[in-house]
């Protein structure tokens, strides 16, 4: 039966009763179960899951914050500070993918409507769309032998609407950062390092992503580290790191003071959601810790390859602008030929060497501009065809778009045959992946001699 109000004599703030006295908690949000979904993606057994879960059920746990913010012991913020140690910045921001960084921090430097990004017309179709969703117009460029941003075609591309540039490090081969900053600098324009398939890289001793205004990073199940997904943006730019981070959080302004008004102008905007879940972030922060560790084992695997390698006439190889900062886990070929590339390919992998390549031309990889339909075409999601024909009202010319619009790239990845290196390849692995190398090439190209 209820009591009614009237026969309470005294507020408990005046020193009364209190009316609650107490109440029964909540489960627990995140509990015994849930652990033990995350453990069954490693497959434990049964029998050493129920002696997991027995010895969780003896535990005293809390019920663990899973939202980034309003969180003590996020371990979102711990993987934030850790990474932006790791890479030499002052900021590093955690999101849900490596496309959301790169979106975030085209936002944050300034690309939107009548500008446009430069973009190699090798790198995963994302560095491409992301610049689409900010609004910008991508300008395709071409590749040179480090398979990443041609210098010289970039200066050739750069019209009165260019506003950025972005230097993909592809393949875990750092970019030719130098001439690319230079022409940054004469131009006055942004550069956005896309580190998606190099993190922990370095070029000329800096961590690639903290070369750039912005850098942005991949932690998809496929890169050097993962979270399953999830991803980074670093840069040293004080506004360009807020307004990223207002971005990744619909504008939620995580500032000093998030309430406050508008201290410069650009601080304050509406933004999407991009936060990297508690859970990513666990996984992050012992992701990076062990980074290095992969990386100079890689690189230790490729330099005992390369070197069983023999020389073979019109054989080439990749340049990697700086071999001590690579990541390693994959070495390049360039044959004379696309066809001799193919014949490459087949008979690598009759030897066990695993090798591969644009073998078959009829595969629609998005790694290569040729199949941007998406952009070639000025595909849009409504009919107003933004930021297409918004670049036209705001006075820009659009690029002219084709499928053999960087006929460089096309030949530069049409006769490569790449090679994948493990991390764990013992010795005589590696010598039989240079064995099996001199084998093929010895009979495609002729008698090789020794390095």
């Amino acid at each position: 039966m209820a009591v009614r109000a009237k026969e309470v004599t005294k507020l408990a703030m005046d020193g009364g009763r209190k009316a609650v006295k107490s109440l029964t908690p909540s489960d627990m949000k995140i509990g015994i179960d849930d652990i033990m979904e995350v453990l069954d993606l490693w497959k434990v057994s049964r029998k050493g899951a129920d002696k997991i879960k027995a010895i969780l059920e003896k535990e005293s746990l809390i019920n663990p914050t899973m939202f980034r913010y309003y969180n003590p012991r996020s371990k979102v913020e711990k993987a934030e500070k850790a990474f932006a140690a790791k890479i030499g910045t002052k900021y590093a921001l955690a999101v849900n993918s490596g496309t959301s960084a790169l979106i975030a921090a085209y936002v944050a430097l300034g690309v939107g409507p009548g500008t446009e990004v430069i973009v190699p017309g090798f790198t995963f179709f994302a560095t491409a769309a992301a610049a689409v969703v900010a609004k910008a117009v991508p300008v395709i460029a071409e590749i040179d032998d480090s398979f990443n941003l041609d210098p010289n075609d970039v200066a050739r591309k750069i019209t009165p609407q260019t506003k950025a540039i972005a230097a993909v490090h592809m393949v875990g081969t750092p970019a030719d950062m130098d001439p690319i900053m230079e022409i940054a600098r004469e131009h006055n324009l942004k550069v956005i390092e896309d580190c998606a398939q190099a993190d922990g890289t370095s070029y000329k001793g800096r961590r690639v992503g903290s070369i750039g205004d912005c850098g942005c990073f991949s932690l998809d199940y496929y890169k050097i580290i993962t979270s399953g997904e999830g991803g980074f943006m670093t840069t040293n730019d004080e506004l360009a790191y807020i307004r990223a981070q207002s971005y990744h959080d619909t504008a939620a302004c995580w500032r000093p003071d998030r309430y406050a008004r508008e201290r410069v102008p650009g601080e304050l905007f509406c933004g999407e959601n991009y936060r990297m879940s508690e859970l990513q972030g666990a996984v992050a922060l012992a992701q990076i810790r062990r980074m290095d560790k992969k990386m100079s084992a890689w690189r230790r695997n490729k330099k005992r390859i390369m070197a069983g390698i023999e020389k073979f006439p019109g054989l080439g190889f990749q340049r990697v602008p700086d071999p001590e900062g690579e990541a390693g886990f994959s070495l390049t070929m360039l044959y004379p030929t696309a066809e001799l590339a193919v014949r490459a390919i087949d008979a690598l992998v009759a030897e066990g060497v695993p090798a591969g390549g644009r073998k078959d031309k009829t595969v629609r990889d998005w790694h290569i501009y040729s199949y941007w339909e998406h952009i070639l075409e000025q595909k849009t999601p409504t009919p107003e065809g933004c930021p297409f024909t918004c670049h036209v009202r705001f006075g820009g010319k659009l690029p002219e778009y084709s499928p053999d619009m960087c006929p460089k790239t096309i030949d530069y990845l049409h006769r490569s045959v790449r090679v994948s290196i493990g991390e764990n390849y013992s010795k005589e692995e590696c010598d039989s992946i240079a064995l099996g190398i001199n084998k093929v090439n010895e009979s495609l190209l002729g008698q090789g001699q020794s390095n």
